[in-house]
């Protein structure tokens, strides 16, 4: 036997439903927040020649950008 001989009105079902979706949604959202950070650790520990490295390979410099940084980096 449930809460008030077992029957649910209108608003129970309403703030049931309300309150599953906004559970769910605070997963959802902490998942995301928590890989999203996970990330920024390893970009804060590299080196500047890994951090330049990974910017050539995802296509963000060409090959001479590439090159002239990384000369600069070295030279200082």
């Amino acid at each position: 036997m449930g809460w008030y001989g077992g029957h649910m009105t209108g608003w129970g079902y309403l703030f049931m439903g309300t309150g599953t979706l906004v559970f769910w949604a605070l997963v959802v959202a902490v998942a995301v927040l928590l890989l999203r950070d996970g990330r920024r650790p390893a970009a804060r520990g590299s080196s500047p020649d890994q951090i330049l490295a990974e910017r050539f390979a995802r296509g963000e410099i060409d090959p001479e950008e590439y090159r002239r940084r990384l000369d600069i980096l070295h030279r200082s």
